[in-house]
C-alpha cells in the first residue's frame, strides 16, 4: 500500500481580523519565546556529552523541528491571507464572517454558526469553515431562504432565520 494521496484542494485565504491576530500571536510566541527556550535546553543537553543516548538532546531537537515546521507554516499562511475586517455592503445576505441562525427542518431546532476561515474553525464556538458544505450552501442566501446540502450523514435542510455581522460576538 502506498502513501500517495491526491493533492488537497487549497484552503480559502480569507480570515477574520481576530483570527489573523491569534495566528500572528502564536507565530510571535513560537519565534520569540518558545524557540529560544528550547534552543537553550538543547545546547545545555548537548554540553552533557554523548548525544546518541541523550534523551533530552534528542527530544529537544525533535521539538525544534516541530516548532520550525509550525513557524514556516504560519509565516507562509499569514503572508497569503486576506483579512476581512468589515461587514459587506449588503448585510441582508450571508457572506464571510456572518453569524447565521438557521432552523433545522429535520430536527426542528435552531442552530447558530459563524462563517470563518479554515484556520479558525471551532465547533464548540459554532465557527464553521467557509469551505464547508454548509457554509458554501449559505453564502449569498437571505433570511427565509431554504438551504439544502449534502453531508456524510445525508441530505440536510435548513431555513435561514437571522443574519448578523457583529465582530467577535461569541456563541450564545
Amino acid at each position: 500500500m502506498s502513501r500517495w494521496r491526491p493533492p488537497a484542494k487549497p484552503a480559502s485565504k480569507y480570515i477574520t481580523a481576530e483570527g489573523y491576530r491569534a495566528m500572528n500571536e502564536e507565530l510571535q510566541y513560537l519565534w520569540k519565546e518558545k524557540r529560544p527556550a528550547v534552543t537553550q535546553a538543547v545546547q545545555e543537553a548537548a554540553a552533557l556529552g554523548d548525544r546518541s543516548e541523550n534523551a533530552e538532546y534528542i527530544y529537544g531537537k525533535r521539538q525544534l523541528r516541530e516548532i520550525d515546521r509550525r513557524i514556516r507554516f504560519l509565516s507562509r499562511r499569514l503572508d497569503d491571507m486576506v483579512v476581512v475586517d468589515r461587514p459587506p455592503q449588503d448585510a441582508s445576505k450571508v457572506f464571510f464572517a456572518a453569524w447565521v441562525t438557521v432552523y433545522d427542518i429535520n430536527t426542528d431546532e435552531e442552530k447558530r454558526f459563524r462563517i470563518v476561515g479554515p484556520d479558525e474553525t471551532d465547533a464548540k464556538r459554532g465557527w464553521i469553515s467557509v469551505d464547508s458544505p454548509l457554509a458554501r450552501a449559505l453564502i449569498g442566501k437571505q433570511v427565509d431562504d431554504e438551504v439544502v446540502f449534502t453531508t456524510p450523514k445525508g441530505r440536510q435542510e435548513y431555513e435561514v432565520v437571522n443574519i448578523e455581522y457583529e465582530a467577535a460576538k461569541e456563541h450564545r
